[in-house]
């Protein structure tokens, strides 16, 4: 069974995640309209691109912890999926403590400090028609903090399936379908020989 706190921080990651993938929509009509005033009526606009980047760069961020909850993440090793539960949740959390909370640490503290001297002098884009950049810069520690959260909360899941044996229920489990057709293919391949075999001494006797 999960505890109640790790489904609580798996559901604010959702929400979370969930409302700024809204941004693809406004970025996409964004490109489009821009696209539009600038070769139909020859009227493009200097900050478009500018306001493009920071929408494009808060989506990317924000979903982070949303994307890590459901386990989405790419991973790197495809015999990853082969290892029993113990040994996943081994190396998951050796890799959280070793690389992954010191550097969401490290993004979270540098996001603050950017953040801060963005918000001290007002910071703008260069540009004839300049946007603020301090609430753009105050989406880095935000996202960063909302990342440790979760990764706190992951690293929770490993020491649970170290204790227990197997992984405990997500919201929203991602299906590794790759890793998946790949295990399916080993067992034919292993069961293939055996049963060849079978048939054949079955023949032989038969013939006897």
């Amino acid at each position: 069974m999960t505890p109640r706190w790790l489904l609580t921080i798996d559901r604010l990651s959702g929400v979370v995640g969930q409302a700024f993938a809204w941004l693809i929509v406004v970025l996409t009509l964004s490109i489009t309209y821009e696209v539009f005033a600038r070769y139909v009526l020859n009227d493009p606009h200097d900050w478009s691109l500018n306001a493009q980047v920071m929408m494009y760069g808060t989506l990317f961020m924000m979903a982070g912890a949303y994307t890590l909850s459901t386990g989405g993440h790419v991973r790197g090793d495809v015999l990853y999926g082969f290892f029993r539960p113990r040994a996943q949740a081994a190396i998951d959390l050796l890799l959280y403590v070793v690389f992954y909370l010191p550097g969401i640490v490290a993004l979270t503290w540098a996001g603050w400090t950017y953040f801060q001297d963005a918000l001290a002098i007002r910071e703008q884009t260069f540009s004839a028609t300049p946007l603020p950049l301090y609430p753009f810069k105050f989406v880095i520690p935000l996202a960063g903090a909302l990342l440790l959260v979760q990764g706190l909360a992951e690293m929770t899941r490993c020491v649970l399936c170290l204790r227990r044996g197997q992984w405990p229920p997500r919201l929203h489990d991602v299906e590794e379908v790759d890793v998946d057709k790949l295990r399916a293919m080993v067992h034919v391949d292993d069961a293939a020989p055996s049963t060849g075999a079978s048939a054949t001494h079955g023949a032989a006797q038969g013939d006897r």
